[in-house]
């Protein structure tokens, strides 16, 4: 028999200044669910396709590109599993930023990356509509995504375990892909695989050199390789509901490292160092397709098909999720309608319903309003994924100070350089937003996302200020 609950008001602990109460969840993911999670995490469907175009903007000198942006991205993640390990919450960096700087900012951190997570499921659940009927012509596309959108939300209303379930063999499949994707790559690229010759340095030095559109060109890459790897941080929402969210966040955190370099910056070297970037399949198949063509594996583009469609629908799948648990956390903390909040078995049945349905809303929107409504959902979105890493980087620089003080025991992930390489990440993405409002394609994303996350921290500091006068 379920029990149905409201999500508890917030509480305060005497360590580590106020720790906001999180809702009474489940813990029912094991280690191996996380650890999957964590590996799987990285691998997107801008991995497989959207780096196609970063490829012909930038070319070869794309490796660097996703190599700068990929050390941004490590010492976000260091910073975060330095407070998760330290206080795992379903919120992550919302309660973070809750405690770290104030409620205003974790109400806008939570709040603009739910919104966030509910757009991205909306075109996740398109771009997998897309391959469904390239499979199946005549079917309708908004049919597809109804469908993938019933199958999630129902996987995310019975359990965590099977959202858990789900992750670990989309992720298995992924990270399978890719390994013998760079497996096939390597003895191409040594020149022993049969039926071809190793390319030397000839694709990366020729038609321009390793910067044939010079720094604007490279501007263009590392733009978009930072916004590819969003979606790191589920792993720290996923730890709250493990066995043992602890060793689980400080794993994955190690991690993290290899990972990248393995999977985005290795792909990318096996990617240029094979194909001319001046290929125009690589953009318009996507540069995985175009490289196991060119090798003349079989069936290549309907395999590489398969495995964008797993990447998407692993996203949605944890976008549902990750969506789901930031709102419930929220609630829990006094930061949103109470309704949202309720926990039913230990899932926060309301917030996934909810979630769910606002994220077919803008698939609806893309039909029916794609050139106004839709686009500017859309620009929004473009930069939340930055201004939640600033969040990350401030809270971190404050919490470690009060950490050493207070509870330096649960200091069991540490930042490296502290407090330099927070500072330096803080550079960083001061850089990227200067880089974004100079380049015309990403500058309405930019004004469109400081829109609204102007709102949202306007409208969390003035709850802030009626609950204290309160």
């Amino acid at each position: 028999m379920s029990r149905t609950t409201s999500a508890p008001e917030p509480a305060t602990t005497g360590t580590s200044g106020t720790t906001p109460a999180e809702a009474p969840l489940s813990h029912g993911l094991k280690q191996r669910h996380l650890s999957m999670i964590a590996l799987g995490g990285v691998i997107g469907a801008g991995l497989f396709v959207g780096s196609g175009t970063a490829i012909a903007a930038a070319g070869p000198s794309i490796v660097l590109a996703y190599a700068v942006s990929g050390a941004l991205v490590m010492l976000v993640m260091r910073m975060l599993g330095e407070m998760a390990a330290a206080n795992p919450a379903s919120g992550s960096f919302s309660v973070h930023a809750e405690r770290a700087i104030g409620p205003w900012a974790g109400f806008t951190a939570g709040w603009s990356f739910w919104f966030l997570l509910c757009v991205a499921v909306g075109l996740e659940g398109i771009g997998a509509a897309k391959i469904m009927t390239g499979w199946l012509p005549g079917t309708p596309e908004w049919a597809w995504v109804a469908l993938f959108m019933v199958v999630f939300c129902g996987t995310n209303l019975a359990a965590v375990k099977n959202f858990g379930e789900f992750e670990f063999w989309f992720a298995a499949l992924k990270v399978g892909a890719i390994v013998l994707f760079l497996g096939i790559g390597v003895l191409a690229i040594a020149g022993v695989l049969p039926g071809t010759d190793a390319p030397g340095t000839s694709n990366l030095t020729g038609r321009g050199g390793f910067l044939p559109n010079g720094s604007e060109g490279l501007i263009v890459g590392l733009l978009a390789s930072v916004f590819a790897y969003g979606g790191l941080e589920t792993v720290t929402i996923a730890a709250a509901e493990s066995e043992h969210p602890v060793q689980g966040v400080a794993k994955a955190v190690r991690t993290a490292m290899w990972r990248i370099a393995i999977f985005y910056v290795g792909s990318m070297a096996v990617v240029v160092t094979l194909l001319p970037w001046t290929d125009k399949s690589v953009a318009e198949k996507g540069p995985y397709v175009a490289t196991l063509d060119a090798l003349g594996i079989p069936a290549a583009g309907q395999i590489m098909n398969v495995v964008v469609l797993v990447a998407l629908l692993s996203a949605m799948n944890a976008n549902i999720y990750g969506s789901s648990r930031m709102a419930a956390s929220l609630v829990a903390r006094g930061q949103g309608p109470k309704a949202l909040g309720r926990i039913s078995s230990g899932v926060p049945r309301v917030a996934v319903l909810v979630s769910s349905v606002f994220g077919f809303g803008c698939v609806l929107l893309s039909y029916w309003r794609p050139d106004d409504v839709f686009m500017w959902l859309l620009n929004m979105i473009g930069a939340i994924i930055l201004v939640v890493w600033f969040f990350i980087a401030v809270s971190q620089l404050l919490l470690r100070r009060r950490l050493e003080r207070e509870a330096p025991g649960t200091l069991v992930v540490r930042m490296w350089a502290y407090p330099y390489l927070t500072y330096a990440a803080l550079a960083g993405m001061a850089a990227v937003f200067v880089l974004m409002a100079r380049e015309e394609g990403t500058r309405i994303q930019l004004y469109s996302t400081g829109g609204l996350t102007l709102a949202l921290a306007a409208l969390g500091y003035v709850r802030q200020r009626r609950r204290t006068a309160a």
